[in-house]
């Protein structure tokens, strides 16, 4: 019963990182000659560092699938995912002044509300992290005191 979950959430994984390799082949070349240079390359490096951190919850996952989460590759896989949050939430900062340039031209005011929208959600996902790692870490020790004393 439990591995149609993870198998749900592998599959889930994979679905949501589609549309950004979408807009990466299809969109952002056409945002070319409307964004600044530096936007165009923070939008790129926003969705390597996203599909990383898809990759890192991959590996999360598969440890769940093995039974085995509670060991130093789901720490390290978090670790990784709360970093990669924290540096799409600075891309986005970098960003901000570029965009706003831009967002007064056209006056569209959502074009500056999506990135203060990332860096917000990237903030609460790097936090949500950032705990698990805590527990994930208790956890692990306490695992291997158990160890010790059987």
């Amino acid at each position: 019963m439990k591995d149609k979950y993870v198998l749900f959430l592998k599959i889930t994984l994979i679905l949501i990182a589609l549309p950004v390799i979408a807009l990466c082949i299809f969109w952002v070349p056409l945002m070319i000659g409307f964004l600044p240079n530096i936007v165009i390359a923070i939008l790129y490096l926003t969705a390597m560092i996203y599909l990383y951190a898809l990759y890192n919850a991959f590996k999360i996952l598969d440890k769940i699938d093995k039974k085995d989460v509670f060991g130093h590759t789901t720490l390290n896989a978090l670790t990784k995912i709360k970093y990669s949050a924290i540096r799409i939430s600075v891309l986005y900062i970098i960003a901000l002044p570029f965009v706003y340039p831009v967002a007064e031209i056209d006056d569209a005011p959502g074009l500056i509300a999506i990135p203060l929208l990332i860096i917000f959600a990237s903030i609460v996902i790097s936090v949500f992290a950032a705990v698990l790692e805590k527990l994930l870490t208790e956890a692990i020790n306490l695992k291997n005191e158990n160890d010790l004393t059987i």
